[in-house]
């Protein structure tokens, strides 16, 4: 895939971090249930590469959070790191699967990404952004049954577009 065609997958991954996160709010506790930035920062990382989905996860929630005001202040820095992280391995895992099935390759790369990422958030949740008041039930909480749902959908989605994309001929092929 082209530089050009991975900027236009990321540019519209990024925008989708605007857009989704309000209509996704516009349900009660939508935002908490679907964690709808998570959606297009994986799908970036998986259909372009680690340094776009690293990109996208950081640009996309500090462009929302410019233009709409979501994330607030307090949460834009922690979620930067959770995106971004989701974004580089989600990115990095398509890079060395080598299964001849897109969407083991898609499907593998989500759940790395999945844990790495609410890993790499929990510890600056623990160290850096509240240091002394985090503690291992309130992040089983945060990032794994609150966010149940949103979990469930990525898993299910992301890989039906990248089959979708797959079949377009819009996706790397890469060799098993």
């Amino acid at each position: 895939m082209s530089v050009l065609r991975k900027s236009l997958f990321t540019a519209v991954c990024i925008a989708l971090c605007v857009v989704l996160p309000m209509a996704f709010h516009a349900i009660p506790n939508g935002g908490v249930l679907f964690s709808p930035m998570h959606l297009p920062v994986l799908l970036c990382g998986v259909l372009t590469s680690w340094p776009f989905g690293l990109f996208a996860g950081i640009a996309g929630p500090l462009l929302s959070s410019l233009l709409t005001g979501m994330p607030g202040a307090p949460m834009l820095p922690q979620m930067m790191v959770e995106l971004g992280s989701y974004g580089f391995m989600a990115g990095l895992m398509m890079r060395v699967m080598r299964s001849r099935k897109t969407e083991v390759n898609v499907l593998v790369s989500l759940i790395v990404a999945m844990f790495f990422g609410r890993i790499v958030a929990g510890c600056a949740r623990a160290f850096l952004f509240a240091r002394g008041s985090y503690s291992l039930p309130m992040w089983i909480s945060s990032y794994f049954i609150s966010c149940f749902p949103a979990i469930i959908m990525q898993l299910v989605l992301i890989p039906l577009i990248a089959k979708a994309l797959d079949k377009a001929g819009l996706m790397e092929r890469r060799m098993g």
